[in-house]
């Protein structure tokens, strides 16, 4: 029974606690107050209005109530958000290495690209995968941690998937023209971030003051001071605030990306100074590095992606110091969604870690939309962010770099697009994803995961203010910080 009961119209939408409770009851999923599961019911009739309701809603008090049903439910389907530490960490004993886990960025149609995420994984066996955003990404697509991890958690309870789900904070950045103003302050503004994402259920944190690496200084230890005791403090705020029974996995950068490629000297003096400064383990489990790339790749004047140089032996020589002299599970490779398909079987062959992938999948969203409507997301973008077409930039690639930006004003006008549309691009996501899965060798690993990762039911407790925190689309300002 679907329903028409919002003030706008909009199908899907409850307007109030009680509509939802009678739904849940009629539907033999709540009785006196207390939550049973009927799997079939909860996938058919019901999640698909609770998490349409968690997004779109104007009422912070009904938006909650779907973030604590889907949080509780998810948990009794056996949809549980997890920590990838310990499988990282059976990578840096030496097992686990065949495969590279893909660390998945989801800027739009988060929930429906979710649901053919968990399909693949379903048919080929796949349970070593990240969902992860970025906190620039928070800001522009208007996905605060709570909403991210409701949709994927929504993806898995209506698709059947169980296990572990590892939900990731990525890049969370430290602004090095702020940091180097008021360090205490923008240390405070990545603590804030972490344990918003933490008590969303984010059990995987990377930590990323590689933007405050000073090259000018004559010594590596010199050059990583501010990235070393910045990430040492990190981990420690981390171990602070995580869940009893979880290690949340912590991950570190070296270089930041798209700057000079990395080195196992400076890997060293990275890694000896953050354990000399850290006073909580354990530590770390992955360490990124630079490698070639660039975040989101470098567009050309004609809208198209320059090709990079690759060196896969800076993965092989870090990861395998990572795991011989520190035990952890190796080396990251960021910037990859946009390298040619046939160097990505290359990773498991290096021995990679983990690689993060987002603006590949952008892409594909954008050349598959109906073209009226891609064509009405360029416009937007010229109309409300003129200011940023710098004067040697093309058209072409001013929108490939800005585009990104309309998924949060435009939101739902993704989300609502008709079913035969949204299908044609949702199609072409999924034939990407399983060829990844296929290159990454991730199939068939949910043994591994079986093994190693240890499923911890947290109970869903509400710190976050879930007044509308979607500042001015204008006001942000292009940052890196996401692949």
């Amino acid at each position: 029974m679907r329903r028409i009961l919002s003030a706008k119209g909009e199908i899907g939408l409850f307007r109030a606690k009680e509509e939802i409770i009678k739904c849940l009851e009629d539907n033999g999923l709540m009785s006196d107050g207390k939550l049973f599961l009927n799997e079939d019911k909860l996938r058919t009739d019901v999640i698909d209005d609770l998490i349409k309701t968690a997004i779109f809603s104007e009422d912070p008090e009904l938006k909650n109530y779907c973030f604590l049903l889907i949080r509780e439910y998810a948990n009794m389907t056996g949809a549980i958000s997890a920590s990838i530490h310990d499988l990282y960490m059976a990578k840096g004993r030496g097992g686990a290495l065949e495969f590279t886990v893909p660390a998945i960025n989801i800027r739009c149609l988060t929930y429906d690209f979710a649901r053919r995420i968990f399909k693949v994984a379903l048919e080929r066996r796949v349970s070593t995968l990240i969902f992860e955003i970025a906190r620039s990404e928070i800001d522009y697509t208007f996905q605060r941690p709570l909403e991210y991890i409701s949709c994927i958690l929504s993806a898995a309870v209506k698709e059947g998937y169980k296990g572990p789900i590892f939900v990731q904070g990525d890049h969370f950045q430290f602004s090095s023209k702020n940091y180097f103003s008021d360090q205490d302050s923008e240390l405070e503004k990545i603590k804030k971030i972490t344990q918003e994402a933490i008590e969303a259920g984010f059990y995987n944190i990377d930590i990323d003051p590689s933007t405050l690496v000073d090259y000018s200084k004559a010594t590596l230890v010199e050059q990583q001071y501010h990235n070393y005791i910045n990430t040492a403090k990190m981990t420690d705020f981390i171990r602070s605030i995580q869940p009893s029974g979880i290690n949340v996995s912590v991950g570190a950068e070296i270089g930041h990306i798209g700057g000079k490629n990395s080195t196992v000297d400076e890997f060293e003096a990275f890694m000896d100074a953050y354990l000399s400064n850290l006073n909580t383990k354990p530590g770390i489990s992955k360490i990124s590095v630079q490698t070639g790339t660039a975040h989101g790749g470098i567009p050309l004047p004609d809208g198209s992606v320059a090709s990079v140089k690759l060196d896969f032996s800076v993965l092989d020589s870090i990861g395998k110091r990572a795991r011989e002299k520190y035990g952890i599970g190796g080396a990251v490779q960021h910037g990859a969604s946009t390298l040619p398909d046939e160097l990505f079987n290359n990773f498991p062959k290096h021995k990679t870690a983990e690689i993060h992938l987002a603006t590949g999948f952008q892409n594909i969203m954008f050349d598959y939309a109906p073209e009226e409507f891609r064509e009405y997301n360029f416009k937007f973008i010229e109309e409300n962010f003129k200011s940023e077409w710098k004067e040697n930039m093309t058209k072409e690639q001013f929108i490939y770099k800005t585009r990104k930006k309309v998924f949060g004003p435009l939101k739902d006008k993704w989300w609502n697009l008709p079913e035969v549309d949204k299908n044609k691009i949702l199609d072409v996501l999924e034939k990407k994803i399983d060829f990844l899965f296929s290159q990454l060798k991730v199939y068939d690993t949910k043994s591994y995961t079986d093994k190693y990762i240890n499923l911890v039911k947290v109970e869903y407790k509400n710190n976050t203010d879930l007044s509308n925190k979607n500042v001015d689309f204008r006001s942000l300002k292009l940052e890196e910080g996401a692949d």
